[in-house]
């Protein structure tokens, strides 16, 4: 058997499956205590079953996305070392920034020193307004990172309470303006991250479960739960890519369709090819800013049910932050769900609140609650068209894409929508007329993310680095280091060495792997030159098993 569970910002979501079949789901609101929300969740699922025929549980949580998508993190000071080159104007990461002095060439070498009075300058100037938590990024710091390492040495000097990441780090592949991107939402990130990384373990520990914890990536893939809290970014769109997985298992195969989750908080869009997720040639996008996190081509954007909703002068408006629960589910302030429920599109919450607080919100403006909750209603689906009309923009420009409109043999879009998450059945059909498609909902849509988890083929990856003019090899997750034959290794040697150690990797897990089904996530190929002569080359691979779902769903339980 396995457990999804989705800790969202409005509701955590639990599933629990046997083989193809859901037996039990479980849908309760997220507490400020998020042990409390998955113990309850997990309490639902695991009714009348014994924890040892457990064997795997998969975690998505929106709870990075939603604090990313609403700015609730601690502001993130960045210092950079960019060296020569492009004109400081450029590195504008809307943030407190401070270029230092100094630079490391491509090849690895130092040519301007740090100057440390600089950088004491430098902290000075933060400590003054605040800060406490400094990103440090130097532009080729992957192939030197002394640099990044010695000012980060002299903050924890100065400053040791301060919490301090470094490019290399974070973002250990080249491209300074997306490893910025990185480093900063790893800084942002990493404390709310820990915190909830420690809430599923203590959840887990308290009922005695010892089956397999994974946490869902961005990129539909797993990794273990300890190794996660190493790299908290690559979660930045776990729970979009727990809903796109979700509907991928409760639709048929080889079907083309947009998702759209539609939550309390955001509003998750992604894209199925002929029954894959499509994935993003460049990375993940956050606040229109590149990162090296690996990613399918999704969005998550402010919007949701529980959006709160004010006057503007003479306008309606939502405004991208949620409050607290809808308005006629006790909560303090008027939402689109208080006018999906007075226009009787959904049942949640009491039908008198809902009227109240669409009355309240369209007194001013002389209308009545029914026509207030309408135009809420146009707002709402406005906002996610255009949402979804930007992404199709987007989707056109990935090669999977362009290979799949080549195959059409015309200029053709999706013609489905799939719609799951809390607001879906409100929402859903309208959204779908206003794209000229057709809309479904498919069975077991309000936990379609937790089924997503659950169904989450488990995935390993190996990064290998090998370095021809020392004559070793080393695998980042394992912190393994061995030696090659300097005069006869190459870059076949080097994918074959990844592989190998991979597929070693997943015997151990028992995961039984092909070397065909190996993807090449990342590989980078660097000459090394001494003088006027070639010293050796430089081998970066990652490979990674691969990610999809085990199964469809296609019966229920209870």
């Amino acid at each position: 058997m396995f457990v999804g569970v989705d800790v969202g910002g409005t509701y955590t979501d639990a599933v629990l499956l046997d083989r193809e079949a859901v037996r039990a789901t479980a849908k309760i609101p997220t507490r400020a205590d998020l042990l409390e929300s998955i113990l309850e969740a997990l309490d639902i699922v695991l009714k009348d079953v014994d924890n040892k025929d457990l064997k795997r549980i998969v975690i998505s949580t929106t709870v990075i996305t939603n604090l990313i998508a609403g700015r609730k993190y601690d502001k993130v000071a960045l210092l950079l070392i960019p060296g020569p080159g492009m004109s400081r104007k450029y590195y504008d990461f809307k943030t407190k920034t401070i270029i230092l002095s100094g630079a490391i060439d491509y090849r690895g070498r130092e040519i301007v020193p740090l100057n440390e009075k600089e950088i004491v300058a430098a902290l000075a100037e933060l400590a003054a307004e605040g800060y406490k938590k400094v990103g440090v990024v130097g532009k080729f710091s992957p192939r030197n990172s002394s640099h990044e390492k010695r000012v980060a040495a002299i903050i924890q000097e100065k400053h040791p309470d301060w919490q301090v990441e470094m490019g290399f780090h974070a973002g250990p592949q080249l491209n300074f303006p997306r490893r910025v991107v990185t480093t900063y939402l790893t800084c942002a990130t990493r404390e709310p991250y820990r915190n909830f990384a420690n809430s599923v373990r203590q959840a887990l520990e308290k009922r005695q479960i010892t089956a397999e914890v994974f946490i869902l990536k961005a990129d539909g893939g797993t990794m273990p739960l300890d190794k996660s809290v190493e790299q908290p970014v690559e979660t930045i769109f776990s729970g979009p890519a727990a809903s796109t997985l979700g509907v991928q298992a409760l639709t048929p195969p080889d079907q083309t369709e947009v998702v759209v989750d539609i939550g309390g908080t955001t509003t998750d869009i992604a894209l199925i090819l002929n029954g894959q997720p499509l994935l993003s040639a460049k990375g993940a996008r956050v606040n229109e800013q590149l990162t090296q996190v690996h990613t399918l081509a999704v969005k998550s954007v402010p919007v949701g049910g529980d959006s709160l909703l004010e006057l503007a002068g003479d306008k309606i408006v939502f405004r991208p932050e949620r409050l607290g629960p809808a308005y006629c589910m006790d909560g303090p302030a008027p939402t689109p769900t208080d006018a999906l429920r007075v226009l009787g599109l959904t049942t949640l919450g009491d039908q008198t609140k809902a009227e109240e607080a669409m009355g309240k919100l369209g007194a001013a403006l002389g209308m009545s609650a029914t026509e207030t909750a309408g135009q809420v209603v146009n707002i709402i689906v406005d906002s996610i068209t255009a949402e979804v009309e930007k992404m199709f923009l987007e989707w056109e420009r990935e090669p999977a894409y362009r290979i799949w409109e080549l195959l059409q043999k015309r200029k053709v879009r999706p013609s489905v929508v799939v719609g799951v998450g809390g607001g879906a059945d409100g929402l859903i059909p309208q959204i779908a007329a206003k794209l000229g498609c057709d809309p479904v909902i498919p069975p077991y849509a309000p936990v379609a993310n937790a089924v997503g988890a659950a169904v989450a083929k488990p995935t390993l990856q190996v990064s290998l680095r090998a370095d021809t003019e020392q004559g070793y090899y080393h695998i980042r997750e394992e912190g393994y280091q061995g030696k090659i034959d300097r005069r006869s290794f190459n870059e076949q040697k080097a994918l074959g060495l990844a592989r190998e150690k991979l597929l070693e990797k997943a015997a151990g897990y028992g995961l039984a792997v092909t070397p065909d089904e190996i993807e090449v996530t990342y590989q980078e190929v660097f000459n090394m030159v001494r003088g006027w002569d070639t010293s050796g080359r430089l081998y970066d691979f990652t490979v990674q098993t691969p990610r999809g779902i085990t199964c469809r769903i296609e019966k229920g339980g209870k």
